[in-house]
């Protein structure tokens, strides 16, 4: 109960860019949980195709995982989860930090999923004869009962989700020792490249060998339909396989942006290189998450526009309004954690540009050092999103 209460009385304190993430983070919980109430009004109301439910329930978990990414970016950012004078002496110290960053968190989330509630209810045509009251009956599976033990228990999970995520990447955050501004004695010492890229290749493979063989085995039931004509017609197993490559670009991130940085540290750099790709290596494990997920995006995209251009006629695949709402969500969350991540970004090396602003570094070069980071990164996550755009078309074109 302090807990609540402390982050109902912090709330208050929150700047409009703090206040504008928490609003963010209940409106896509919200679309989340509106997503998972038509899966279950879908369910209920076609308990013949048990198939189809799975499926579009393994679709659901790509905006919730995307909500639960931006949700602990907004909380890292938070000024609640920073040490403070004032928390230390209610008994709030730097280790239950992550319970007030989850329980801040799970608020935000249960406002979005309580509002989403009667708007689910209202496009069913259960409540009343109110305008657009019905609008979407057939689509969210009107005209069955809808469990109300499952409706709550559904609801409950973006803010579960999100609520655990938010209380990991806080505990990371305040674990995470502090680096030298400017200038010491371990300055010198290359930052360590992030254990994250081999097993990030690795999720990636599988989810491709997982992909091709759930296509293989639905072209061999069906070879009249080389395109699926929507996304309920991948199946589970394409789902899935899909699910682990993005989950695989995530985990690869820190290293792709490590290895930006030492790239631009080949041969005999000068100031500007030297500069960059140090920042880039520093910063890896803090931007890297967020940039893999904009990879991850990014190859979705770039999928689904293979799909659409290897279809004709009639047989191409169709997108629905969840389906359009899904993709809303994830890439809201995937442009906004980054932004956070940015942000997080220039509060943490406040402290190094100032230092080096003293040492007579002119802001055109870390204006420059910025660009060419920027540049690079572009150069180097390009080329992956587009190879695993290509290998994932691949066995759903042939």
């Amino acid at each position: 109960m302090l807990a609540l209460r402390l982050a109902l009385r912090l709330v208050r304190t929150f700047r409009p860019a703090a206040l504008a993430r928490r609003a963010l983070v209940a409106g896509v919980s919200g679309a989340v949980g509106f997503l998972l109430l038509s899966t279950l009004g879908h369910a209920a109301a076609h308990p013949e195709r048990p198939d189809v439910a799975l499926s579009r329930l393994l679709w659901c978990v790509v905006p919730l995982a995307a909500c639960a990414q931006f949700a602990a970016a907004a909380a890292r950012t938070d000024p609640c989860v920073r040490p403070r004078a004032g928390l230390d002496a209610v008994g709030v110290g730097p280790a239950r930090l992550p319970l007030l960053a989850a329980v801040s968190t799970a608020l935000s989330c249960s406002l979005g999923c309580a509002l989403a509630l009667p708007v689910f209810l209202h496009l069913r045509g259960g409540l009343g004869d109110a305008p657009l009251a019905g609008a979407a009956g057939e689509l969210l599976g009107a005209g069955r009962p809808l469990p109300r033990v499952a409706a709550l228990t559904l609801l409950a999970v973006p803010a579960l989700v999100a609520a655990g995520a938010s209380a990991v990447a806080t505990r990371l955050r305040t674990a995470a020792p502090a680096r030298p501004a400017v200038s010491s004695q371990s300055s010198h010492r290359p930052p360590p490249a992030p254990a994250g890229l081999p097993w990030g290749v690795a999720v990636t493979s599988v989810g491709l060998a997982v992909e091709t063989y759930a296509a293989g085995r639905a072209a061999a039931a069906d070879p009249g339909v080389p395109v699926p004509r929507s996304l309920d017609g991948l199946g589970p197993g394409v789902v899935g396989g899909w699910l682990l490559i993005a989950l695989g670009l995530a985990l690869a991130g820190p290293g792709l942006v490590h290895l930006c940085g030492l790239l631009l540290a080949v041969g005999r750099p000068g100031a500007l290189r030297l500069l960059s790709g140090r920042v880039l290596r520093e910063e890896a494990p803090r931007v890297g998450h967020p940039l893999g997920v904009l990879c991850a995006v990014a190859a979705g995209a770039l999928a689904t526009a293979r799909l659409y251009g290897a279809a004709s006629g009639d047989a191409g695949p169709t997108v629905g309004p969840l389906a359009a709402l899904g993709a809303a969500v994830v890439v809201v969350c995937a442009v906004a954690g980054a932004l956070s991540a940015a942000a997080e970004f220039r509060a943490a090396r406040a402290s190094a540009t100032a230092g080096l602003l003293q040492l007579g570094v002119s802001r055109r070069l870390l204006r420059a050092a910025a660009a060419l980071r920027v540049g690079v990164l572009l150069a180097v996550l390009t080329p992956p999103a587009w190879l695993v755009a290509e290998l994932a078309t691949l066995p759903l074109t042939r």
